[in-house]
């Protein structure tokens, strides 16, 4: 190991892919692998459970990758970490967000789940049907109780009980709000900072040799933890405070502007 080297930690959406195209930019892609050649490790941290990681696999290549918001550490196909939530504690998750008349996808490793029915959630339709459409589809549905997830989501209108379902969880998991009625609901114990000290243990490496790349909300408890912070040109404001560098959007070849500017590449 060099005595200068980083662990770079990226979120996906937003942040190393576009939002716009869907795509990582080669800006990006030729910057992530520069550093790895200047003997940098490189590692997704996203709140994308394992299951939804397979299409950013095929578009850059990484030491790691930190899954759903830290409930899962995977370091060259060994899995550092893994936490699901207990089955009858899914059973009673599942039972709440119908009853508080929410949306919900339940994000497992293997896949996510929907309900067998459409809902009124559009948010929702277009995750299901971008799910499908990527051949991750679960050969499973809300409705069975064969499986069991690590982290969920819900989605609220005028006609959701956010307040009564956020009480039903108590403390067990923090709820992100992402916008728009769309919520990311993560076990307490667990975050992307908690993933990225997963790997530095491993490694030997000390926080600050950590850079953490972002863009949106699930991405603050990184943010705070971490001592070298780049924020994305389009990002949400809550991350402000915490940012060390401010870069520009990703479509805008932002990855390698920062780490060209921080002498990483």
């Amino acid at each position: 190991m060099t005595s200068n080297r980083k662990a770079l930690f990226f979120d996906i959406d937003g942040t190393l892919l576009s939002e716009v195209n869907r795509n990582v930019p080669e800006s990006a892609k030729r910057a992530v692998a520069k550093a790895r050649a200047n003997g940098h490790l490189v590692f997704i941290n996203s709140g994308r459970t394992y299951s939804l990681i397979g299409p950013i696999k095929g578009l850059v290549e990484v030491d790691g990758y930190c899954c759903g918001c830290g409930t899962r550490v995977i370091v060259d196909d060994e899995v550092l970490f893994s936490f699901t939530i207990p089955h009858e504690r899914g059973l009673q998750i599942k039972k709440d967000i119908i009853k508080f008349n929410l949306g919900g996808i339940l994000e497992g490793t293997e896949y996510c789940y929907f309900r067998k029915d459409r809902t009124r959630f559009t948010q929702l339709e277009q995750i299901r049907d971008n799910v499908e459409r990527d051949g991750h589809g679960a050969p499973y549905s809300w409705e069975d109780d064969c499986y069991d997830f690590d982290k969920f989501c819900v989605f609220a209108d005028e006609q959701s009980d956010l307040a009564g379902f956020s009480r039903a969880l108590g403390l067990e998991y923090n709820i992100i709000d992402r916008g728009d009625g769309f919520y990311e609901c993560v076990p307490a114990d667990y975050s992307k900072a908690t993933a990225i000290d997963v790997v530095l243990e491993k490694y030997g490496m000390a926080l600050e040799d950590a850079y953490v790349f972002g863009d949106s909300t699930n991405d603050l408890p990184m943010f705070e933890h971490a001592k070298n912070c780049i924020l994305m040109g389009h990002h949400d404001v809550e991350l402000e405070p915490y940012a060390t560098f401010f870069t520009k959007n990703v479509e805008d070849d932002g990855i390698e502007y920062a780490m060209k500017k921080l002498k990483l590449i």
